[in-house]
C-alpha cells in the first residue's frame, strides 16, 4: 500500500495521519505536549519537544498501520502558524522557547508601531494588521531579550522559522531551511503582493535577512528526510499553514468558497481568487495554497480561543473530565439561561483586535450550573465566528451561501447547529473532518504525482451532514445583541502598558 503521511503539528499536540489514494485515513497517532505560561499573556512551547513528539507519532502511526517508510509516497507538513522559533545554525538548538501565536508579550511594542504611523504601510505590504499575533515582533523580542542574539543574527549564526521550517530543518538534518508561502505570509515580513521577503519591513523590525528561510510553493519537492529518522529517505512534498491547508483540504478552490476550522482557535478563510483583497473590516489578507506558479489569496478572520475554552473547562475549572463530554453536558439544559462567556483569554482577534480584552462570564445567577457554563462556552465560540462571518461578507461583497467546517469541535452537533442558527447560513461538515491534515496530504501527493491534479482530488471530498438554520431572526438578533453587551464588558480590561 502506498500512502501519504501528513505531519499535523498543532498548538497542543503533534499528530501524524496516513491517507490512502481515496483520501481515507489509514492510521493516526497523536501526542500532546506541554504548554508553558511564564507570565500572564505569555505562551511558550519547547521547540525540541515539538520535534520529538512529531517524530514519535510519525514512527508510531507506521507501526500501528503495519507499514514502513518505503510505503510513504511523500510527507506533507501542516502546522500551527505564527509560532516563532529561533535556533543556532551550527548546533540546531533553539536559543529560547518558541513564542506561540497566542502570546501577547509584544502588544505594547505593537502599540508604539501603530502610534508611529506604520499601520497603513504594513497592511498595504503584508495584508496584516500590526498585532502581537504575528512573527515579526516575536523575533524582535527574542533578539532583544536573549544575550548576544542580535549580534549573532547579524553574523549569520541564527535561523528563524515558523514550525514548518523547524520541522523541515530537523527532518533533513539541517540541509533545508525553507518555508512555504502561506506560512511566510503570516510573519509580517512578506510582501503579499510579490510573495517575497520585504527589505523595508526587515529594516523596520531590525531583522537580518540571513535569518530567514527560502520561500517555496506549498506543493513542491522540498527535499528528503534523513534515512535514520523513519527507516528510509522519504520525499517532503508539501507544507502549508494549518488554516490554508484546511481551505485546500475542503476543496474551497473557487472564489467565494469559505471554511471555518474549529481547533484551539477558530479560523475562517474565504477564497478570493488570484489577486489580494484589502480588508476594511479588520480581516487579514493572506496567501492561500496554490500550486507552483499560481498564487491564490484569501480573506481570513482569526478567533484566538475556541476549543481552548473547552480545555479550560476541563483543566482549569475541572467541570468535565474530557473535552467530548462538553456536548452532553451542554445539551442537558435547553439554553444557557442568559449566561454568556467571552473566552478572550488571550485578547480578542478578528474583527475586534483587542489585545487588552480578557475572558468574561456574565449573566450568572444562583441558578447557574456547570451545564449552563458548558453551553455558554460552546455558544461563545459560535458567536465569535458569526462576528467574523459578518465582516467577511462585507469585505468580499458576496453573500455566504454555505460554510464548510472542520477541526475537532466540528464533530459537536450542538455547536454546529447553533453555528448555523446564529449565522443563518447552512453549515456543511465533510465525512473526513481532518481536512487540515488532508490538505497537507493533497499538497504533498500532488508534488510527487500520487494524485494527478486538483480535479482528481476534488472528487474525494464528501458531505457528512448539513446543519440548516432553525432559529428565528428575532431570537438571533436578541441573542447577538446580548453577546455584544458581553463583549463590551470583556473589552479593554487590561490597561495598556
Amino acid at each position: 500500500m502506498q500512502v501519504v503521511m501528513a505531519f499535523d503539528q498543532g498548538t497542543t499536540s503533534s499528530r501524524a495521519i496516513l491517507f490512502d489514494h481515496k483520501g481515507s485515513i489509514v492510521g493516526i497517532a497523536q501526542q500532546e505536549f506541554k504548554q508553558h505560561y511564564p507570565q500572564p499573556g505569555w505562551v511558550e512551547h519547547d521547540a525540541g519537544e515539538i520535534w520529538q513528539t512529531q517524530l514519535a507519532v510519525g514512527r508510531e502511526v507506521l507501526a500501528k498501520a503495519g507499514l514502513t517508510a518505503d510505503d510513504i509516497a511523500a510527507i506533507g507538513i501542516t502546522n500551527q502558524r505564527e509560532t516563532t522559533v529561533v535556533w543556532d545554525r551550527a548546533t540546531g538548538e533553539p536559543i529560547a522557547n518558541a513564542i506561540v501565536w497566542q502570546d501577547r508579550r509584544t502588544a505594547s511594542y505593537c502599540d508604539k508601531l501603530r502610534e508611529a504611523g506604520h499601520t497603513g504601510s504594513v497592511q498595504a505590504k503584508t495584508g496584516l494588521l500590526i498585532d502581537a499575533y504575528f512573527c515579526a515582533t516575536k523575533i524582535r523580542w527574542i533578539l532583544d531579550n536573549v544575550s548576544d542574539a542580535q549580534s549573532r543574527a547579524e553574523k549569520g549564526e541564527l535561523a528563524f522559522g515558523t514550525i514548518d521550517s523547524w520541522l523541515l530543518w530537523n527532518l533533513t538534518g539541517g540541509r533545508v531551511h525553507a518555508t512555504d508561502v502561506t506560512n511566510a505570509s503570516r510573519t509580517m515580513l512578506l510582501n503579499v503582493n510579490t510573495c517575497q521577503w520585504d527589505g523595508d519591513l526587515l529594516e523596520l523590525f531590525g531583522i537580518p535577512d540571513s535569518m530567514l528561510p527560502e520561500v517555496l510553493p506549498s506543493s513542491c519537492l522540498y527535499g528528503e528526510s534523513d534515512i535514520d529518522l523513519l527507516g528510509a529517505a522519504v520525499k517532503l512534498g508539501g507544507a502549508a499553514g494549518d488554516q490554508q491547508a484546511a481551505l485546500f483540504g475542503q476543496n474551497c478552490t473557487e472564489h467565494g468558497m469559505a471554511k471555518n476550522t474549529y481547533g484551539t482557535g477558530c479560523f475562517m478563510l474565504m477564497n478570493v481568487g488570484g489577486e489580494p483583497v484589502s480588508s476594511k473590516c479588520k480581516l487579514l489578507t493572506t496567501v492561500a495554497c496554490g500550486l507552483e506558479g499560481a498564487n491564490q489569496y484569501a480573506l481570513e478572520g482569526s478567533v484566538f480561543i475556541a476549543g481552548a475554552a473547552v480545555q479550560w473547562l476541563r483543566d482549569g475549572m475541572q467541570i468535565i473530565d474530557s473535552a467530548p463530554e462538553v456536548e452532553a453536558l451542554a445539551a442537558s439544559v435547553p439554553d444557557s439561561d442568559g449566561v454568556y462567556m467571552v473566552p478572550a483569554f488571550a485578547g480578542l482577534g478578528a474583527p475586534h483586535w483587542d489585545s487588552y480584552a480578557r475572558g468574561a462570564i456574565v449573566g450568572i445567577t444562583r441558578g447557574t450550573t456547570r451545564a449552563h457554563l458548558a453551553r455558554a462556552a460552546l455558544e461563545g465560540i459560535a458567536f465569535q465566528v458569526a462576528d467574523v462571518l459578518d465582516a467577511m461578507k462585507t469585505d468580499s461583497g458576496m453573500p455566504m451561501k454555505e460554510l464548510r467546517v472542520d477541526g475537532g469541535a466540528s464533530a459537536n452537533d450542538l455547536l454546529m447547529q447553533f453555528q448555523a442558527d446564529i449565522t443563518q447560513v447552512p453549515v456543511i461538515r465533510p465525512k473526513v473532518i481532518e481536512t487540515t491534515a488532508l490538505g497537507a496530504a493533497f499538497l504533498a501527493g500532488l508534488a510527487v504525482g500520487f494524485w494527478t491534479d486538483t480535479g482528481e482530488i476534488s472528487g474525494i471530498w464528501q458531505t457528512d451532514r448539513v446543519f440548516e438554520p432553525m432559529m428565528s431572526l428575532d431570537e438571533v438578533n436578541q441573542r447577538r445583541n446580548r453577546w455584544n453587551d458581553a463583549l463590551g464588558r470583556a473589552g479593554h480590561w487590561e490597561p495598556a502598558s
